[in-house]
């Protein structure tokens, strides 16, 4: 047999599968999925496998053996790893990367792995246990372990049994065996004593009565296991009899009660009660959704649905009761939320509703609680996983329903490889398990919203970002009203260039002052948004015009008061703020613009005893953090939850009834063709945390662009006037959804040799195209075009000591404009395969910076 293998070398030149001879003890334990310990080039690295052949290309006499198998029931199925190669393919990227992006990271150390005869195997009322224990009595492997007393290394059974291996795959998954994994270097699995109460109920009560006077505190100990009759930690046993390890240790030895050591799950919520919800009552277009989507559901046919729900219309709800209905069906179900603040409430609704069959995967949690969550998942304790875009990867067998929530959200993109788009992975993953996705938002992205609501032609409809007309059956479903016909918060807006001429020099207007002022009298809520953290945008000299700029990037440095350092946001360069100016010595330097920290300074001074907590990535850095802020303002222990665009979605608190936007325009000019949607979202979703249950909303923006028909159509809620203006907009400069993008960011540490190798691939990929036949022409009114512009230096031309130029490709139909960049890359690299200077590629690019 021999496997295909991936090695775990992301360059361009060992971007294929390897040959490798599968040793006769280990057929039958490789499989597609697995992660395997090959020689390759003088070392043994990690691969994966991907195929299995019984044949080789070459002579087999040639190929080395594989060296060791790093897991024995592999950590990707088939199905993830065809995912793997789309993504390969889709975001030119290498395929060990993509593969890579689907473990998580305790994974990707060493696996060793041991089994025990699983202690409840003897359960007579366990109708699985029985069949299981019947299947397998005769089994030598079983013997041997039984014999062994204790943990068995799986190399060892591999080794002694191999033709028995998928017999013992059965018997995990049966839980005739428990199978515990050690990753080195990286993780061990967490295990406690335990402590277990006396087989023999007659007999240790006749020693108890019998035990000698002076060892009152082993009494204790054994008196305690007999009434309580449960296992318990050692740790919690000497607590609770305020007792010593060496007491119970001495009570074991007398052979009454039994210490083992256990497998404990790291459960980030451990301890934590979730009150226990019931379905509610839909309303009419909750109910008109719904059933559009249990119908998917029920025919396990692959859809795709656009919930166009405005702020407050219910959809969690909806979530929850599609998720519900696909449960009924044996399949499971992904909840994707786009920022780890969402999480905390999310996980409350689900946790609530679906208790501890749901898992919890993001970022924020420790390798070792991320990595039991996706033990979890894998082994069928849990059919519902909620986190950010990489749970999108969650191993479930039968996926049934795919939710995006916030779809709209540019952090569904991974900017580091692979860079992936989460909405067009799980479509991709829907239509291999044929399941449903739901996509909901109030303000949908425009590639979303153009697929379907069919306002694009035919021949662009297959081009956007979801594909939604050519891939068959998407359906636009919207919900327009709040539950219970509440009404959408009115929204001022407040021009900043009549405040100042009115002598306000104040960050906050007359209108924010006073509505600030009346909640805090009526002990109500407030949120505000500035999407700027830090205390000052930059430092400037009024004397000379010095700037403070980071030495390694081409961009301002920002003060943090706390700290009262200047911060590089993009590359991390820290350093002291002056007090003189460095190049003309003045001591004239002064702070401009407004960060988070000085709106929280200025609201202390302007509202004495204001309480305020202020959530930005510098207050949220700590594990944690997010749920305890948010649940401090969920108890009203702040007036004011003041924040960046953290703040803006998906929260919802009863008591706030006053949003403030302190500056509307930060993101509205912007070098990004979506820097006006953008804008757009952001006010909209933030709009939609006022008024939310009884108490009425009411919404302040502060702006110095109040024409602009970003803003206009935002405090309108009017969601259809700005996706006509922006669309008018964006086929007049050819940009999604009328046209795919492609960037391509060339980055080197010479100038020069950035400049050389970026002409040289602009010019080959124009060349290539024009050799394919395709129209260069942006202005075409065809079924396709390409035109590749550039390369110009990027928008921030350095970053950590390295300049910057891009190139964009624009594209439409059928092109294989990947297939040509890929080709131009190819002609570009040198002998290694490798490119002079370093490339990013970017696919339908969320930022371009």
């Amino acid at each position: 047999m021999i496997a295909k293998v991936i090695v775990d070398v992301p360059s361009r030149a060992t971007d294929r599968p390897f040959d490798y001879k599968i040793p006769a003890g280990m057929i039958g334990w490789v499989e597609v999925g697995s992660r395997v310990g090959v020689p390759f080039g003088g070392r043994v690295l990690q691969g994966f496998v991907i195929g299995l052949a019984d044949f080789a290309d070459i002579d087999e006499n040639k190929l080395k053996p594989i060296a060791e198998l790093l897991d024995h029931i592999p950590p990707l199925s088939p199905d993830l790893v065809e995912l793997a190669q789309w993504i390969s393919d889709k975001y030119c990227c290498a395929l060990t990367t993509a593969l890579q992006a689907m473990i998580p990271s305790a994974l990707k150390g060493k696996a060793d792995s041991v089994v025990t005869i699983a202690e409840d195997t003897d359960a007579d009322d366990d109708e699985t246990a029985l069949f299981a224990n019947a299947l397998f009595t005769d089994a030598p492997w079983l013997a041997y372990i039984r014999a062994a007393g204790g943990p068995v290394r799986m190399a060892a059974l591999q080794e002694r049994f191999p033709a028995d291996a998928s017999a013992v795959k059965q018997a995990i998954k049966l839980g005739v065996l428990t199978e515990q994994v050690t990753i080195r270097d990286r993780l061990a699995v967490r295990k406690v004593l335990t402590v277990y109460p006396p087989d023999q109920l007659a007999l240790a009560q006749e020693a108890l009565m019998n035990y000698p006077a002076r060892a009152a505190k082993q009494q204790d100990v054994l008196r305690y296991m007999l009434e309580h009759r449960e296992p318990i930690t050692m740790t919690a046993l000497v607590e609770a009899l305020s007792t010593t390890s060496a007491t119970i240790r001495a009570v074991a030895d007398k052979g009454w009660i039994t210490i083992r050591e256990v497998e404990q799950q790291r459960d980030p919520y451990a301890g934590r009660s979730f009150k226990r919800t019931e379905p509610l009552p839909l309303t009419e277009g909750q109910q008109a959704v719904y059933e559009e989507i249990a119908e998917a559901l029920d025919a396990e046919a692959s859809r795709v649905f656009l919930l166009h729900g405005v702020t407050g219309s219910g959809k969690t709800e909806v979530y929850l009761q599609t998720i519900e209905r696909c449960l009924q069906h044996e399949r499971q179900a992904i909840v994707l939320v786009p920022e780890i603040a969402l999480t905390p409430q999310m996980v409350e609704r689900f946790k609530g509703r679906f208790g501890n069959s749901v898992a919890v995967l993001h970022s924020r949690l420790s390798s070792g609680e991320r990595y039991d969550e996706w033990r979890k998942i894998r082994e069928g304790r849990a059919q519902v996983a909620v986190g950010a875009r990489s749970a999108v990867f969650a191993p479930f067998p039968r996926v049934g329903l795919i939710i995006i929530d916030e779809e709209h959200e540019s952090s569904y993109k991974q900017e580091e490889s692979p860079k992936y788009h989460a909405r067009d992975v799980a479509v991709r993953r829907a239509r291999q398990h044929g399941a449903a996705v739901v996509l909901g938002s109030a303000t949908p992205s425009l590639e979303s919203y153009a697929a379907a609501s069919r306002v694009l032609p035919a021949a662009s409809a297959s081009d956007t970002a979801s594909g939604a007309k050519a891939n068959g059956g998407s359906a636009l479903l919207p919900m327009p009203y709040r539950v219970g016909n509440r009404p959408l918060p009115k929204v001022h807006l407040v021009d900043m260039r009549e405040e100042l001429k009115a002598g306000n020099r104040s960050m906050f207007s007359r209108q924010l002052h006073e509505g600030l002022l009346d909640r805090l009298e009526k002990g109500e809520q407030s949120v505000l948004l500035l999407n700027r953290r830090g205390y000052s945008t930059f430092v400037m000299c009024r004397s000379c015009g010095y700037t403070a700029q980071c030495p390694h990037c081409d961009i301002s440095l920002t003060y943090h008061q706390k700290s009262r350092v200047l911060r590089c946001h993009y590359c991390g360069h820290a350093e002291q703020s002056p007090e003189k100016c460095p190049s003309c010595e003045s001591e004239h330097i002064r702070f401009f613009g407004t960060g988070t920290q000085r709106v929280e300074e200025e609201l202390a001074k302007l509202f004495p005893g204001i309480r305020v907590i202020r959530m930005d990535v510098d207050t949220t850095t700590e594990k944690g953090s997010h749920e305890k802020w948010l649940t401090m303002f969920g108890e009203r222990k702040a007036d004011v939850l003041l924040g960046t665009q953290m703040v803006a979605k998906g929260l919802d608190f009863p008591y706030v009834t006053l949003v403030g936007v302190i500056a509307a325009d930060t993101s509205l000019h912007l070098p990004d063709f979506r820097a006006a949607e953008k804008t757009f979202q952001l006010l909209t979703q933030v709009a939609g945390r006022a008024g939310r249950h009884e108490l009425p909303g009411e919404v302040v923006v502060q702006t110095y662009n109040p024409e602009h028909y970003a803003i206009v159509t935002a405090q309108h809620h009017d969601y259809a006037g700005f996706v006509q203006e922006e669309l008018k907009l964006r086929r007049f400069m050819s940009y999604p959804p009328f046209c795919r993008l492609i960037v391509i960011t060339l980055s080197d540490e010479q100038l020069t040799h950035l400049i050389t190798a970026g002409d040289k691939l602009a010019a080959t990929l124009r060349q290539l195209a024009y050799e394919a036949g395709i129209k260069g022409s942006i202005d075409s009114d065809g079924a396709r075009f390409i035109d590749i512009l550039g390369p110009v230096a990027s928008p921030i031309p350095r970053m950590k000591d390295r300049y910057r130029f891009q190139c964009m490709v624009k594209y439409r139909g059928n092109v294989g404009a990947i297939e040509l960049l890929k080709k131009a890359i190819s002609l570009l690299s040198g002998p290694q395969g490798q490119p002079p200077v370093q490339l990013s590629v970017d696919v339908d690019p969320q930022v371009i910076l």
